[in-house]
């Protein structure tokens, strides 16, 4: 990485985590955290039931160890770019480790969900500066035109991560216990912290801009972290609790959305305002990166919501195990991993928005396959649809990582892989919650529209009840049984349908935006960049 090179896109080698060893070794030492903590939410999904028959709990209370989990995470990744800044970039980095380590420990040995739903508290914390930390190593540590495949390397922790996660659960908590989910981060997190101390460098100029901007002291947003915490924590609990709740048939969640959106209403205020922000709004000026963080939205909002209905149908509709629903999302991962080193190839030669728009019909296209399975469907039909959505992942995610920084100054990166983090975890978040919101409220009205006409005044039910009872021997309430059943089963898949086709008309309404982004010109430095 010449810094001829480099200099005409306003990057120099300062900043750079690498030191005197390969910037690649650096990538692959500081991905492993990564890795664990996106591996580690998705897997903790799949033990919920397991969790909460071991503890005596209902299904209901397990999901607290989601939740807790969610919201700590969704207030600590904003304000990690500071936090960063604040501490230094490698003693945050490795403080995160070691916190969300041992609170993994805490989390496997729990004897009770009190205890539980705290160390996910507090690996929710640690957690929360891992991936914004990394993307701010990478950003400082890679000039422009090779970020691409540096980024390439991230996309493999944070969307391969999610959908190997179901699988792995699911293995786990059937050949093992729910506390290995937990556990099994303890010796990659050792690992990690070592490796990371070892190898991974804090430059001399992090330290220089650190002091510089602390010169007059460590002046702390304590507004600015109350709004963060309030609005972003309380929003994160109205998605995750949301349907469980009736949404605003619920005061408390009526409540709770109200506090999230004043809080979030204030903090955009009182951010843009105030001279040393926790979150660095200011940085939404750049349209470039204002529309890398609406594309990143929209990627969490399609990979995560579909990463959860894809087993959730398959477990539904065909009756599978939580392990074999996971399998189905296997086969995409795999066509992920190949698709990566070609999106960051291209995304180090090709104008980005050309990445980007393609990436996004794909993704349309495929929702649109999603939605023509039916109740019949074989577990290939399923592996297949996902296949074809999972190619196109890494040209989205990859483009949008390498090209945000773009127009950006070098001590910024920090503040800016916070946001685009934001973005991607509530992303997935209202993907998530959007996505069974739909799904919950067309079951019920497929499933009534199909009752009204099951009545023995319709021939066709009359006709079905016969064939039944000969098959069973006569026995109505048997015959009315399975019929119900059947109707719940169909209901479901029509309404899995409608939900592809949502997500489909949202990506196409979207997918024009992307030329809103400027061109980057050929060695030209972005502005404000460099030192």
């Amino acid at each position: 990485m010449a810094d001829a090179a480099s200099a005409g896109h306003g990057w120099t080698p300062s900043r750079s985590a690498a030191g005197r060893y390969s910037p690649w070794l650096i990538v692959a030492i500081i991905s492993i955290p990564t890795f664990m903590e996106v591996l580690d939410t998705a897997i903790a999904n799949v033990a919920l039931d397991h969790i909460g028959g071991s503890l005596s709990v209902s299904t209901d209370q397990a999901t607290w160890v989601l939740t807790s989990y969610l919201v700590a995470n969704a207030i600590v990744i904003p304000i990690s770019g500071w936090l960063s800044d604040a501490i230094g970039r490698k003693r945050y980095f490795l403080l995160s480790i070691m916190l969300f380590t041992g609170a993994s420990f805490l989390c496997g040995i729990s004897p009770n969900l009190t205890t539980l739903v705290i160390a996910r508290i507090l690996q929710g914390i640690g957690g929360g500066g891992l991936a914004p930390v990394e993307q701010s190593m990478l950003a400082d540590t890679f000039p422009p035109d090779k970020r691409g495949m540096a980024f390439a390397a991230f996309a493999i922790v944070v969307v391969v991560g999610p959908v190997l996660g179901p699988t792995l659960g699911g293995y786990i908590v059937e050949y093992a216990s729910w506390h290995w989910v937990f556990l099994i981060n303890v010796p990659v997190g050792i690992l990690a912290v070592f490796l990371v101390q070892i190898f991974v460098d804090e430059p001399e100029q992090v330290e220089k801009d650190r002091a510089e901007r602390f010169k007059d002291g460590l002046n702390i947003d304590y507004v600015g972290v109350a709004l963060v915490a309030l609005g972003l924590g309380f929003f994160e609990y109205t998605l995750d609790r949301g349907l469980r709740e009736d949404w605003f048939a619920s005061s408390l969640i009526t409540v709770t959305a109200s506090i999230a959106a004043v809080s979030l209403i204030a903090l955009v205020i009182w951010e843009l305002n105030h001279k040393d922000p926790v979150v660095n709004l200011r940085l939404l000026k750049n349209r470039n990166f204002s529309m890398t963080l609406l594309v990143m939205t929209i990627t969490g909002v399609i990979l995560f919501g579909t990463t959860q209905l894809i087993p959730q149908m398959l477990q539904q509709v065909l009756g599978y195990s939580a392990l074999d629903a996971g399998l189905a999302l296997t086969f995409g991962g795999f066509a992920t991993l190949a698709a990566v080193p070609f999106a960051g190839r291209l995304s180090d030669k090709v104008d980005v928005r050309w990445l980007l728009f393609p990436a996004l019909l794909v993704q349309g296209a495929a929702l649109w396959n999603m939605a023509q399975l039916n109740a019949d469907m074989s577990f290939a039909d399923a592996a297949i649809a996902r296949l074809y959505q999972a190619v196109a992942l890494p040209f989205l995610f990859v483009p949008i990582n390498a090209v945000a920084y773009i127009g950006l100054k070098q001590t910024q990166t920090a503040q800016a892989s916070s946001l685009l983090n934001v973005c991607r975890n509530l992303g997935g978040s209202i993907g998530i919650s959007v996505s069974q919101t739909k799904l919950a409220n067309s079951m019920q009205f497929h499933q009534a529209e199909m009752v009204q006409t099951l009545n023995p005044l319709d021939p066709n039910y009359n006709q079905w009840m016969d064939r039944a009872q000969g098959a069973i021997g006569g026995q109505d309430q048997t015959a009315i049984a399975i019929l119900y059943s059947q109707v719940q089963r169909q209901a479901a898949m029509i309404s899995f349908i409608d939900v592809f086709y949502f997500l489909m008309t949202i990506v196409l309404v979207v997918s024009p935006l992307v030329f809103l982004m400027r061109k980057p010109k050929p060695g030209s430095a972005p502005a404000g960049a460099g030192h």
